[in-house]
């Protein structure tokens, strides 16, 4: 297996979760990362801050830059993709992984909250990846990977929460698409997401607190698929909808008990598969 060795990460939603995950995996390469996120300050039930992840991934041997950014606005991603390219001297890969939930039927749903998902998850991955295309054009193995689902268009996976389905299956839309329109000019554009829940915050808050960690695996299932798929030549590996345990079985990796939060405990299967 290959190495993110002084690569460029341009990772949204990377203050914590699986952002983070992806970008201390990487920095323990020697990788750079840009630390794309909201959070400036400690939050009562969000732990982590854009400048503790940057301190992280520097102690585990990456360099990164912190970019207070909300991906819904245009000009905020315009300039950190410049201070990123300034700093790094490029972007090499791009992880869309910010990300906006909210459980709910069609009546139970506000329509600020379907605004949300949709701006920042579609609006937000679509935008990003605008963005930075330039840099990634100008890089030699440039991948983009969305954490969001297969498309699968089964009503059972939109019937409980039609408005955020359709929030992250935009964001693999944007791979079924992007894919094929920049396979000629070698840039990949894959999407990956977990077999199982995974232990983040927004699972302790929204989906069932400690009962529910306790049935998860670790977000570092996800780092390591990621690191797997971004070190693949990107002109033979483009348009794929990976699921983490698939991706780490190719490596021959196949004992994922190490990923489990608690050993033995039967583990929730995510949406979507």
């Amino acid at each position: 297996m290959g190495n993110l060795a002084g690569k460029t990460l341009f990772i949204t939603g990377a203050s914590r979760g699986i952002g983070k995950a992806i970008a201390m995996r990487a920095a323990a390469d020697g990788a750079n990362i840009v630390v794309v996120a909201k959070t400036i300050e400690p939050h009562p039930k969000l732990p982590g801050t854009i400048y503790s992840a940057v301190e992280e991934i520097q102690a585990a041997g990456g360099q990164a830059l912190a970019v207070q950014t909300d991906i819904r606005f245009e000009d905020q991603v315009e300039q950190a993709v410049q201070q990123a390219t300034e700093t790094f001297g490029g972007i090499d890969i791009v992880i869309n992984n910010a990300s906006a939930i909210f459980l709910a039927g069609t009546a139970e749903t506000p329509i600020k909250r379907f605004d949300l998902m949709h701006t920042v998850n579609t609006r937000g991955t679509f935008l990003v990846t605008q963005k930075c295309l330039p840099a990634l054009l100008a890089a030699d193995n440039p991948h983009v990977l969305n954490i969001s689902p297969p498309l699968s268009f089964e009503a059972r996976w939109f019937a409980p929460h039609v408005a955020y389905t359709m929030a992250k299956f935009g964001m693999s839309m944007c791979v079924l698409g992007m894919a094929e329109e920049l396979r000629s000019k070698g840039v990949a554009v894959n999407a990956l997401w977990p077999r199982t829940v995974i232990s983040t915050a927004a699972v302790q808050n929204l989906l069932g607190g400690d009962e529910m960690i306790r049935c998860c695996r670790k977000p570092a299932i996800m780092a390591d698929a990621a690191h797997a798929i971004l070190v693949r030549e990107s002109r033979e590996c483009s348009g794929q909808f990976f699921v983490d345990d698939e991706v780490l079985a190719e490596e021959g990796i196949t004992d994922l008990d190490q990923y489990a939060v608690e050993p033995g405990a039967e583990l929730v299967p995510d949406f979507f598969l």
